[in-house]
């Protein structure tokens, strides 16, 4: 399942104690956000029979080297960033360019406009770990949160 059909799920940090620090929960939070994604790519592939084979990463959290290696790291597999992590006004430029005829299709846009800044290898010992968690641990979760999560939305009326 994924948030669509669990829409009461909200996140959880499980191991957590009094030798971790603020450093510690934000990366729980970019592990938790990379662990749903993963979850999503897996039943995109699943229903699509299209294997992932690279990420490309944008937005506020690309422009953070860490978060782009632990990406790569969750996921196994290449992450790469490009010139810009506002690729939101980058494709609409795209869309401007080739619609003002500067550019013959967007194929031609992409390739002049579009440039692979970093690529980020995944480690295979830190992917193995992260494996192991999103199948041990992430994947059983929900099931036993859910009784939970039933119980703190329960209404007394």
């Amino acid at each position: 399942g994924s948030g669509i059909d669990r829409p009461e799920a909200k996140g959880a940090m499980v191991g957590f104690s009094d030798v971790h620090t603020r450093y510690h929960i934000y990366r729980a939070i970019i592990e938790g956000i990379g662990f749903a994604l993963k979850d999503g790519i897996h039943s995109i592939e699943k229903k699509s029979k299209v294997m992932i084979k690279e990420l490309m990463l944008s937005g506020g959290g690309s422009l953070s080297d860490e978060i782009c290696q632990i990406s790569a790291d969750i996921f196994g597999k290449p992450v790469s960033k490009v010139q810009t992590y506002e690729t939101s006004g980058l494709g609409a430029a795209i869309v401007g360019f080739t619609t003002l005829g500067i550019f013959n299709d967007f194929e031609t846009a992409v390739k002049k406009m579009v440039h692979v800044k970093d690529t980020f290898k995944p480690n295979d010992d830190i992917n193995k770990k992260y494996e192991r968690i999103f199948h041990k641990i992430y994947k059983k979760m929900y099931k036993h949160l859910k009784p939970l999560y039933d119980e703190m939305y329960e209404r007394d009326d």
